[in-house]
């Protein structure tokens, strides 16, 4: 039977940016899935985009030519001219390999990858058992600590910094403002309240460039300046989008997914035994943490460059999709009992890196860094338990990324 095309569909009333959305969004997900699985919801800034929740028409979203990152290069008409006001100032931010298309996105990920290396990941792995064991360490005479702020959140945060180069003494300072910004929800307001926190990266990042361009180092700052493909360069707007968006997706993800990966399992008693008892389970446990948990909800903003039709939903030219990864992920089309966690999952084929041009770069260095993470915790802390209810957690405001504030645990 032909699929009849829907001009409007619902408009689910709910705040996707949410703390309390982030806090438990699986829900209202597998409700749209099987009730409105391409549907729309209100952005803060006024405009409505697109949900496309479940798994097959997510990987459709995210292969399709069709559904662009520069909402710039769209041509007028649809929805374009109601696409989120960006203050000039932000704008250098918005040349970076997220928010562009072929051909300029293919040349920016290959002078990246020329400074993102395999070596450079590998070499790093000693220095992150080193980390995990040191920030554990410290805590050992504590009872009760913060998760997120003593241990999943410095020990990305150093890597990438160390990574890049930026100096341990001013690493405190990119993790608050990053924090800020992708806490922005595209209202006009809060882009406004941003512009202190995006004006001092801009100015911290531009000075870096200026130091590695006088006198390099061994470090991914200095190798992207130096990076070249085709003979070009990378121009000064796209060596500090390229920086600023490695510091922010080189940590923020990976904070999120030893933090929301550690509340599984606490939440999870036999899983958690059971990978404690044969830590030799890691690798399957954290794809598996990586889908239950959801370090992401969305996936990045797309646009339509032309008129198109997902799930039988027509979608307008100009309009603003987002695919939902931590939908999909427990799409139980897909998954054989999605809402369970199970950390010998196998095979685990979640999207939370995304596919097509734009799969995660820093994939192996994420995962890298979740299997010690989580693996050093087991270790050192083998009876850990939530020092506070899960309903009084707080969890961050913001669009793509999910997460929380804090994580209160206790030896017991």
């Amino acid at each position: 039977m032909a699929t009849v095309a829907v001009e409007n569909p619902p408009l689910v009333d709910v705040d996707i940016t949410s703390p309390p959305h982030k806090a438990n969004p699986f829900e209202l997900y597998a409700r749209l899935r099987a009730e409105s699985p391409v549907c729309r919801v209100p952005m803060p800034d006024g405009q409505t985009a697109f949900l496309v929740t479940r798994y097959d028409d997510v990987v459709d979203v995210l292969k399709d030519e069709r559904l662009v990152k520069d909402r710039f290069s769209l041509p007028a008409g649809g929805q374009t001219q109601k696409a989120p006001w960006v203050p000039a100032m932000m704008r250098p931010l918005l040349t970076n390999m997220l928010d562009s298309d072929p051909p300029h996105h293919t040349r920016l990920r290959a002078l990246v990858q020329k400074a993102f290396t395999p070596r450079r990941v590998d070499a790093i792995e000693e220095r992150i058992h080193s980390l995990a064991d040191g920030l554990l360490q410290d805590l050992s005479g504590r009872r009760s600590f913060d998760l997120v702020r003593d241990y999943a959140l410095p020990l990305p945060a150093t890597v990438i910094a160390e990574m890049l180069g930026v100096p341990a003494s001013d690493r405190h300072k990119f993790h608050r403002w990053s924090s800020s910004i992708v806490s922005l929800n595209w209202s006009t307001w809060d882009m406004i309240k941003g512009l202190p926190s995006v004006w001092r990266f801009l100015r911290y990042v531009r000075k870096l460039v200026q130091a590695r361009r006088a006198v390099p180092a061994d470090d991914m700052i200095s190798a992207l300046v130096e990076a070249r493909d085709a003979g070009q360069r990378l121009s000064e707007d796209e060596l500090v989008a390229m920086i600023f968006l490695l510091l922010i997706a080189g940590h923020e993800t990976t904070v999120n997914l030893i933090a929301n990966g550690t509340l599984a399992l606490l939440q999870h008693a036999a899983q958690l035994r059971r990978l404690r008892d044969d830590l030799e389970l890691i690798d399957t446990a954290v794809e598996e943490l990586l889908r239950f948990a959801s370090p992401l909800d969305t996936a990045t903003e797309r646009y339509a460059r032309e008129d198109l039709t997902v799930a039988g939903v027509d979608i307008p030219r100009g309009s603003l999709v987002f695919a939902v990864i931590s939908s999909a992920n427990r799409d139980e089309a897909h998954f054989q009992r999605p809402e369970e966690l199970d950390v010998t999952r196998d095979p685990n084929r979640h999207l939370t890196f995304g596919l097509g041009i734009h799969f995660c770069l820093g994939a192996p260095l994420a995962r890298m860094e979740g299997r010690i993470a989580i693996r050093a915790l087991l270790e050192h802390c083998p009876r850990l338990a939530l020092a506070a209810p899960a309903t009084w957690l707080a969890w961050r405001r913001g669009l793509v990324l999910r997460g929380m504030k804090s994580l209160p645990v206790e030896r017991v």
